[in-house]
């Protein structure tokens, strides 16, 4: 196995346009790296260099401490794992999984145990003499994995191998895949845009913006401590809240109401800031005897959606909705009614929460609530530049 470093690695297509800007990356022996942003960012790209489909326009790619920029693909020893499951119709499965070793012409006893084995791992052994217009959705990623495997090379790259199965099929490919990994101990990077395949997958998660990193931690880490209004926005679901509010001694003032802070933010004294909220950070104030008025929101219930162990409470409050560059593209990644949506609410002197209840909240649709914050999780952001406000400085 080997670690594989990216150090300042740019790539300018020929049209001038600029996919990933100095990116700097590590990633250790036998780690599971996720990128993740927007459709755009630059992940696919910076993976497709890394395996040597993409030229590198400035900067070093390193696969076990040896520079590979210009090492052709079908030698820098990776594996590649598509969307697209690419099996041969009529093969056999066994033959699919073999292909690749048979073109490096490998002895034929050495396929066959690689087969077996990676027919094993990945629960292929009955399926073997089958041809894949026999198999699930599920089951032909498992005989592209498996190719993979057999390859037994030093890091694995894969690009949205799981953006063709259904919802609930992901879920238990993730799963199988992030188990894998951690049996298997080969490096790994992993391209996705849903950022609950990252969270639940990763050793760390690197997100991108606009072909620049902005973060790379791991998945709780930058779940807890966003760099940013952008990292805030994109990593958690449903997203962060986030709204206009100003520091006025100990309180942040949200429209006409205020939160006390546990800990001040010097220098920001006066300035109107993004001010954080976590849905599961907010609770019906009926069920909390623990936050007092000072931690409270009062507003209106819009919807309701229960969803069994909890209950997503979308509701509205006076208050102004926060309008920058990193919304607006958080926005566009939802798609073109979202963008919509945030426009007009900027244009409006209210704006929409969403809070993740008990159970046993029994709030409906049209009435007013007290919703208990929890001050100490709160998280700030300076509105002009996004980066975040640590309380600490």
């Amino acid at each position: 196995m080997a670690g594989v470093e990216l150090d300042g690695v740019t790539k300018v297509f020929a049209d001038g346009t600029r996919a990933v800007s100095g990116l700097d990356l590590e990633v250790g022996d036998g780690e599971f790296v996720v990128l993740v942003g927007p459709s755009g960012c630059g992940k696919t790209t910076a993976l497709r260099m890394t395996a040597g489909l993409e030229d590198v326009t400035e900067g070093e790619i390193r696969i076990g401490g040896r520079t590979v920029n210009r090492v052709p693909p079908k030698d820098r020893d990776i594996a590649m794992v598509f969307q697209s499951y690419a099996l041969y119709p009529h093969m056999t499965v066994a033959d699919n999984i073999a292909f690749g070793l048979k073109l490096r012409r490998v002895d034929k006893a050495e396929i066959r145990r690689r087969v077996e084995e990676a027919a094993r791992i990945l629960g292929l052994d009955q399926l073997l003499d089958k041809k894949p217009r026999t198999l699930s959705g599920g089951q032909r990623q498992r005989v592209a994995m498996g190719r993979a495997i057999v390859r037994e090379p030093q890091a694995f790259m894969m690009d949205e191998p799981l953006s063709n199965l259904d919802a609930k099929l992901r879920v238990q490919m993730r799963a199988e895949i992030a188990s894998l990994q951690r049996t298997l101990g080969v490096t790994t990077i992993y391209v996705t845009h849903d950022q609950v395949e990252a969270m639940t997958m990763a050793d760390r998660v690197a997100v991108l913006r606009r072909g620049v990193l902005q973060q790379v931690d791991r998945p709780q880490a930058l779940y807890d401590a966003p760099d940013n209004l952008f990292v805030a926005g994109f990593i958690g679901s449903p997203a962060m809240n986030v709204v206009e509010g100003s520091v006025d001694g100990d309180d942040v003032a949200i429209g006409e109401q205020r939160l006390r802070l546990p800990h001040g933010l010097p220098g920001y004294q006066g300035r109107a800031i993004a001010v954080g909220i976590r849905p599961e950070d907010m609770e019906d104030a009926s069920l909390s005897r623990e936050h007092t008025g000072n931690q409270r929101l009062r507003g209106t219930v819009d919807l309701v959606e229960a969803l069994g162990a909890s209950v997503l409470v979308h509701f509205s409050l006076a208050a102004r909705t926060v309008v920058t560059e990193d919304t607006r593209e958080l926005a566009a990644d939802v798609g073109h009614e979202a963008v919509a949506d945030l426009e007009a609410k900027a244009q409006s002197s209210r704006t929409s929460m969403v809070a993740s209840f008990s159970a046993r909240s029994r709030v409906q649709a049209g009435q007013a609530i007290d919703v208990a914050v929890d001050t100490a999780r709160l998280h700030f952001f300076d509105i002009e530049s996004g980066q975040a406000i640590r309380r600490d400085t």
